[in-house]
């Protein structure tokens, strides 16, 4: 699988401002007085709604006010809700603060209205990084790539993630890998992702323990907001493979949690994958094992990994029932993503039954 560099390759740079650093966020309002904005609403959760107001006060008579309804897999029916109050208030700008909920909410509304995004991530999503957005309507979850998806400006603030909890830091992270993983055997993958991806999976193999060890930990939280940028921009950069496409199901059809829902997912997808891509799969092995490993190992070792940091192993723990298995694999093999490996209907019953029932990845 490895490319020489004889072989030549592609890369597209993501045309988007990153400013990374601990109190970073002092910089917004500079950002959307660059951007010559005046009427900017902030996106938010409900749960985030304090702190989306906290950064009303930070950017004073440009804040336009606060809307705190995005939620998961971003329903279209939510962005067109929050379209009627952009329209009716002439906003001219987005700010969302938050994970992909918020920011998938402001890359839906901008790629719908052309209005200027600055996404201030508090987890390890990676969505900022992202020209992709899915969306779910009647329990299709659907994804589509543009340039004009990708928000322009993205801060990231190592303070932010402080406070987020040990567990959902731990998904969130896992998350942040997949991006890095698939990034490494993707269709359109080069040297230049690569190298990026690696760095991405190894800062926040480095970061993770740290962070659940110590959530205050200013070296860990920096070193995984640093491999969650990265992997934001590996997704960005190259196509998403079957774990994206199964985890898109997953969340569409059942709802369930999107970070978790990735946690447990990955390390069967890299199973199901591994002989297919094995350069992918001796170097995460390598990575989790500190040393040359089988590349057949490496789904096991990412499933080790994730249970000594307390991350579910089970769908079946997430919510999913048994007998969703059938209908989630009749969806997966409808319009796949390319994948390394041709996406059979039986194995990936076998891959979705094992992950349901919280069991060690095999190669089905």
């Amino acid at each position: 699988m490895g490319r020489r560099m004889r072989d030549g390759f592609v890369y597209n740079g993501l045309p988007i401002r990153v400013i990374f650093g601990d109190g970073t966020l002092a910089r917004l309002p500079e950002e959307v007085e660059r951007l010559a904005l005046k009427r900017v609403l902030i996106l938010s959760t409900a749960q985030q709604r304090d702190q989306a107001e906290r950064l009303a006060e930070l950017l004073g008579k440009r804040a336009a006010g606060v809307h705190p309804a995005a939620v998961m897999h971003t329903p279209v029916a939510v962005t067109e809700m929050a379209l009627a109050r952009v329209t009716a208030e002439g906003i001219d700008g987005l700010v969302s603060l938050g994970g992909g909920s918020a920011i998938g909410l402001g890359k839906a509304i901008g790629v719908r209205t052309g209005l200027p995004h600055l996404a201030v991530p508090t987890t390890y999503a990676g969505s900022e990084m992202t020209p992709i957005l899915g969306e779910t309507d009647n329990g299709i979850k659907t994804t589509r790539r543009s340039g004009a998806i990708l928000p322009a400006v993205a801060i990231y603030d190592v303070a932010l993630t402080l406070g987020l909890p040990v567990a959902f830091s731990v998904t969130s992270g896992l998350n942040a890998i997949a991006h890095a993983v698939e990034a490494l055997y993707a269709q359109d993958r080069n040297p230049i992702v690569s190298i990026m991806a690696e760095q991405a999976i190894g800062a926040l193999v480095r970061a993770l323990p740290g962070v659940a060890a110590d959530p205050a930990d200013p070296v860990a939280r920096t070193d995984a907001l640093y491999g969650a940028w990265l992997g934001g921009a590996c997704l960005g950069s190259v196509g998403m493979a079957l774990h994206h496409k199964l985890c898109h199901v997953l969340g569409g059809a059942f709802d369930l949690p999107h970070a978790e829902t990735h946690a447990v997912l990955l390390p069967h997808a890299v199973a199901y994958n591994a002989e297919a891509a094995p350069d992918m799969a001796g170097r995460l092995a390598g990575i989790l094992n500190d040393g040359p490993q089988m590349e057949s190992q490496a789904g096991n070792a990412l499933q080790s990994f994730a249970r000594r940091l307390g991350a579910p192993t089970a769908l079946r723990a997430l919510g999913m029932p048994e007998s969703g298995i059938d209908h989630a694999a009749d969806l997966a093999v409808q319009s796949p993503y390319w994948n390394p490996r041709p996406v059979e209907r039986n194995a990936i019953r076998t891959l979705l039954a094992r992950a349901w029932a919280g069991e060690a990845p095999i190669t089905p």
